[in-house]
């Protein structure tokens, strides 16, 4: 028989007493609050060692054998912070320093009993650090207490946390144990956003043009292989990506001369203009003799006060959009901070960036929204979708309308967050 999986909150107490790991330490002598280094694989200094306690609990779990199974820190990091998560009760996240330039870490606290905390409810999700064991939140408070009151300290003194014995037979008699319902709020077992960091998965776009501030063109479509905005159907079919053919002006304009304009410009996208996905970012390149400027904007406006955010490239592809930021800005808005960040992309074609002037002016723009964005903005403004009211179909290849309560909402997007970080700290 292998050796009985470790509960995490009595395991992480030794671990911190014991005071092996760097970084990870009791913060008040009282022993209630504690640090976790919380590094994001983002950061250029970040290394393997800084993810060290994820590992650990890693082994202990049994998730994770040295020299046997693959090292997926991504993974370790999401079932640390899910066990600790699904502690709601017990210990509490009070500090949040993750984005600390020079020491990024997270500080939990012990909640006693004592301290109010609700442990009537046992904990009944699967344990995806492996093992399959169902959590009950009770057995857990008293072995964590116990090994409070048991576990020494370095220098033999015993330990000062201020917990009474009482609680105990509280929780034994406490006539909602054997009720097996799950918390709204607990952390998923499968993130559903996943999809969207799948490079295989196609993103869904809607596709405006406009002529002279007139919109003369929309389409919603699945581009598996990117989109190109092509002037004619006799564009060379040879390029990669779905293409999409911007209408013959004289359908929608009267004026003959910006006409004549409009049709040259669409003679000279050639190939036309690519836009697709790889990963988390999506990339542009003109194909054509076309040139092309863009910028991030509103859906209903271009970014036009501030200039372009750059040229399309024409012998190479450029980046216009990176899914990380704009994960990180929206856990940064739900939280009550800054903007609604930007997720719509503005093409002004033939000419230069409307800067300082009316982009109605213009004589060809093309705005390009990914539908999953809008979708997951939307959430975050509602204040997420109520499981039990509202459901927002994220418009994912395959994917079925999602129901989230707003925290779990938020977790979701942290995850996200964290495997985009691991993901470019594992290419490293």
């Amino acid at each position: 028989m292998g050796t009985p999986k470790p509960r995490i909150l009595p395991w992480l107490v030794s671990l911190l007493d014991r005071g092996q790991l760097e970084g990870v330490a009791w913060v008040n002598e009282s022993r209630t609050r504690f640090r976790i280094p919380w590094k994001h694989g983002l950061r250029q200094d970040a290394q393997q060692q800084d993810f060290s306690i994820f590992q650990a609990w890693a082994e202990a779990s049994g998730a994770y054998t040295p020299g046997k199974d693959r090292p997926d820190l991504t993974t370790w990091k999401r079932n640390f912070r899910s066990a600790l998560n699904r502690k709601e009760g017990v210990v509490r996240l009070v500090d949040d320093r993750s984005k600390d330039p020079h020491d990024p870490h997270k500080i939990y606290e012990f909640v006693t009993p004592a301290g109010g905390g609700n442990f009537s409810q046992p904990n009944t999700l699967p344990d995806t650090g492996g093992g399959g064991s169902t959590f009950d939140t009770q057995e857990d408070i008293l072995e964590l207490l116990d090994s409070m009151v048991l576990a020494p300290l370095t220098d033999g003194k015993p330990p000062s946390l201020d917990v009474t014995p009482e609680p105990h037979s509280q929780l034994l008699l406490s006539p909602d144990l054997d009720n097996s319902t799950p918390c709204p709020n607990l952390p998923l077992p499968e993130n559903p956003l996943k999809q969207l960091l799948v490079p295989d998965e196609q993103w869904e776009f809607e596709v405006t043009a406009f002529y002279r501030g007139r919109q003369v063109f929309q389409q919603t479509i699945l581009c598996p292989g990117g989109l190109r905005l092509v002037g004619s159907e006799a564009a060379d079919r040879m390029f990669p990506g779905q293409s999409i053919t911007l209408p013959d002006p004289g359908m929608s304009l009267t004026d003959r001369g910006v006409m004549g304009y409009v049709r040259h410009v669409l003679s000279r996208l050639g190939g036309g203009l690519a836009l697709w996905r790889v990963g988390q970012r999506l990339w542009a390149q003109r194909l054509g003799q076309c040139h092309t400027y863009w910028a991030m904007g509103e859906e209903l406006l271009p970014n036009s006060g501030h200039g372009p955010a750059g040229e399309v490239p024409k012998d190479k592809e450029g980046g216009v959009f990176d899914l990380g930021p704009f994960v990180a800005d929206l856990i940064t808005f739900i939280e009550g901070g800054g903007h609604s960040p930007r997720y719509t992309l503005w093409f002004c074609i033939g000419e230069r960036w409307p800067q300082d002037q009316p982009w109605t002016k213009r004589l060809v723009m093309v705005k390009v929204v990914p539908t999953c964005l809008r979708a997951l903005l939307d959430m975050a403004r509602s204040g997420g979708a109520s499981s039990l009211e509202n459901t927002v179909d994220l418009h994912i290849s395959n994917s079925q309308p999602l129901s989230l309560t707003p925290d779990q909402y938020k977790a979701c997007l942290q995850d996200l967050v964290e495997d985009m970080d691991f993901q470019v700290f594992g290419d490293a």
